[in-house]
């Protein structure tokens, strides 16, 4: 069976992800490399794993989380379709199962804010795993020179942002992302500008998955 580490070490796939992040970086979007999709592989795995699913779904939720933005290499517009549709093929030519092949893509194709909704328990892992990555590593290193009265609202928030996690709390039945923002770089409601219609999408989420969502920043409960 295919496995996120056989993924991660694909040669297509280290192409696909280095031109994916060089046309991100053109565009002057936040950090969208290895750094981020190693640490939503994680994150999405852990969430299955923790309310009970079994291992190959959480290998699944792995394998999507990590090759949910290669759609970045064709176009930023709709780029969870076509990020689907190559995470097929290159799935199945890996010799991935067509089953299992289409669950990752359904996930990858689900996981945008603007079109996704979450349809399978992979699909609800992906996107809190995708929306709770905030941090200030994501700024480009040019863009932390320039004051912060230049800096676009996702450069502010997430320069901002010193910390960020996902805690699942099995027996409250709770999936919480936890914040750390300084606010003298930025207010907590630049945040809910930006994240709002993000965290909306994450308790659709949760629900699907039968837990519920809250959202912790600075130490108040927010949601």
């Amino acid at each position: 069976m295919v496995t996120v580490a056989q993924v991660k070490s694909d040669e297509e796939v280290i192409a696909i992800m280095d031109i994916a992040e060089s046309q991100i970086e053109a565009l002057g979007f936040t950090e969208h490399s290895v750094r981020h999709s190693t640490l939503v592989s994680k994150w999405a795995g852990e969430i299955l794993e923790k309310i009970g699913a079994e291992p190959r779904r959480v290998e699944l939720a792995r394998i999507a989380g990590y090759l949910h933005d290669i759609g970045n290499s064709v176009n930023r517009e709709d780029h969870a379709q076509s990020g689907a549709l190559l995470a097929y093929q290159i799935l199945t030519r890996m010799g991935m199962g067509y089953r299992e092949a289409a669950e990752v893509m359904m996930a990858i194709g689900n996981h945008d804010e603007n079109q996704g909704l979450p349809v399978s328990d992979i699909t609800a892992a992906l996107i809190i795993a995708d929306k709770a990555d905030v941090h200030k590593s994501r700024v480009r290193t040019n863009t932390t020179r320039m004051s912060m009265n230049n800096l676009n609202i996702h450069d502010r928030v997430n320069l901002a942002a010193e910390r960020s996690r996902v805690v699942v709390e099995e027996q409250a039945g709770e999936i919480l992302l936890e914040i750390t923002i300084d606010t003298s770089l930025c207010p907590v409601m630049d945040y809910f500008e930006i994240y709002f219609k993000r965290m909306q999408l994450c308790r659709r989420a949760a629900d699907f998955l039968g837990m519920r969502f809250g959202l912790i920043i600075n130490d108040s409960r927010l949601l």
